[in-house]
């Protein structure tokens, strides 16, 4: 048996990376009866005889995973949004980030679009900027007159990682890879006018080398669902709320009606961006109406 990581999945073939080679692979048989999925990042031990014909046996331990992208043992997310066309989203950006934060990934974002603002347009963006940096995340917002310092900014983050780019559908982030690597050539669409979001053009996932490091395209969409947070989860999910929420009276505060809650005393102070507690109560909401899931489950 050979140690090796999955690089590709496509049409049921596992395109497995191992000292140098690159191994084409079916999985085992019994993984379906054992209800294992290979996902794109894994690393398997596997045996093959030649180049097209092996078999994966065996999946190594997750650091984490993602179900959209399909992608396991993940360093950090790049979450792609658009200024303008699709407008920008923070609803959007919080959902991504708050999924990322529950698997232990860091979250950079990146900024689409820049040169389609106004000026009343860009400072507003700026300050959006702003508000995300002093929570701690780091914001990459080219300049309006060139892309190029944060296409290089973007870049340096890569060496060493497993790094996958996530987003608005249509938020440009085969373009934004196709810029970091022109030879890729990944395929980019327009965006439908009527609907006000991209096509789909990302048809399967690959993690491609690049600055040092490793980089999946994946394809955009539009909506996430919480489907394995739970309610005292979600607060640890929002870097500032629950660092908030050591002060809140008490413990198993929800920072909704509770008296003396710390969170709600700094939203009104300004200290919360009120759109990041507006966007925890609504996704509080939805996690309290889903119906049960029983699965994997963070502490």
């Amino acid at each position: 048996m050979k140690k090796g990581q999955i690089r590709k999945a496509l049409s049921g073939f596992y395109y497995v990376f191992s000292e140098g080679q690159t191994y084409q692979t079916r999985a085992r048989g019994n993984f379906r009866n054992r209800n294992l999925t290979p996902l794109v990042g894994d690393y398997v031990m596997f045996e093959s005889d030649n180049l097209t014909d092996g078999y994966v046996l065996e999946l190594l331990p997750r650091h984490n995973e993602l179900v959209r992208p399909p992608v396991a043992n993940i360093d950090q997310g790049v979450i792609v949004m658009s200024c303008v066309e699709p407008n920008f989203s923070s609803n959007l950006l919080d959902r991504f980030l708050v999924t990322l934060e529950y698997e232990a990934i860091r979250p950079i974002i990146y900024l689409t679009k820049v040169d389609l603002l106004n000026d009343d347009g860009y400072q507003e963006i700026l300050e959006v900027k702003k508000g995300y940096e002093a929570i701690g995340y780091q914001v990459i917002l080219p300049s309006l007159d060139s892309d190029l310092e944060a296409t290089e900014a973007i870049l340096r983050l890569f060496d060493g990682k497993l790094t996958v780019f996530m987003g608005q559908t249509g938020a440009g982030k085969s373009t934004l890879l196709n810029r970091l690597s022109p030879e890729l050539g990944l395929k980019t669409g327009e965006i439908s006018t009527s609907l006000g979001r991209g096509r789909h053009t990302t048809r399967h996932v690959e993690l491609i080398p690049l600055g040092g490091g490793l980089v999946g395209d994946t394809p955009g969409f539009s909506a996430i669902d919480f489907m394995e947070i739970t309610v005292p989860e979600l607060t640890k999910q929002f870097p500032e709320i629950n660092e908030a929420a050591d002060f809140c009276k008490f413990r198993e505060c929800k920072h909704v009606h509770e008296p003396k809650c710390d969170v709600k005393k700094q939203v009104e102070a300004g200290v919360i961006l009120k759109s990041r507690y507006q966007h925890y109560l609504q996704f509080l909401e939805e996690i309290e109406k889903r119906k049960p899931v029983y699965g994997k489950n963070k502490k």
